[in-house]
């Protein structure tokens, strides 16, 4: 199943100024008290350039975030899915900007637990066609697909199949121990 959904918003800034401040979200949000954005770990820059015919500036960003509070199950699944107990999702930003034509797009993917949740994010800035010089049109349009049922039921099996046998693991160790114990005191018995 996926779920889709579009969202469009008008900020009454030029362009240049909106997308100056898309690039800034995540480091001048994160010197405010409390954060907005109090969720974003991390941001690095992977990779930038300008297209020298073209004049676009292409970047590439690593955004690492903490996921929202999950179902004890899902909890567990992501766990299972390498995730740990407070899942932190990794996505990848592609930036490409035509400051010519004044438009800026950004596409989001995430890359890690992409086995339980594959989400893609992609959002526009450009001038709004009333007022092009003042205002900014934002579009975004996110897409969340899960994994197919039968990978989230193998998923499930497989992380109890796990558990079992951790426990299991512990289990006789402890049972080991007991039987040692009680050997040596049939030992002292014997003397």
């Amino acid at each position: 199943m996926v779920v889709s959904y579009t969202q469009e918003h008008v900020y009454r800034h030029p362009w240049h100024r909106v997308t100056a401040a898309a690039w800034r979200k995540f480091t001048e949000s994160a010197a405010s008290s409390p954060s907005p954005l109090s969720h974003i770990l991390d941001v690095h820059t992977l990779s930038r350039r300008v297209d020298a015919q073209s004049g676009h500036i292409h970047a590439v960003r690593a955004i690492a975030g903490r996921a929202p509070p999950l179902p004890l199950l899902l909890r567990g699944l992501v766990a299972a899915a390498g995730g740990g107990g407070d899942a932190v999702v990794l996505c990848v930003e592609h930036t490409a900007v035509d400051a010519a034509r004044r438009d800026m797009r950004v596409v989001s993917r995430n890359a890690n637990l992409r086995g339980l949740v594959h989400v893609e994010e992609a959002c526009s800035y450009r001038p709004h066609p009333e007022n092009p010089d003042e205002w900014t049109i934002f579009r975004q349009e996110t897409s969340i697909r899960c994994a197919p049922l039968a990978a989230v039921a193998n998923r499930v099996a497989e992380m109890v199949e796990r558990r079992c046998a951790e426990k299991f693991v512990e289990n006789a160790s402890k049972g080991r121990e007991v039987v040692e114990t009680i050997c040596e005191r049939l030992a002292i018995a014997d003397q």
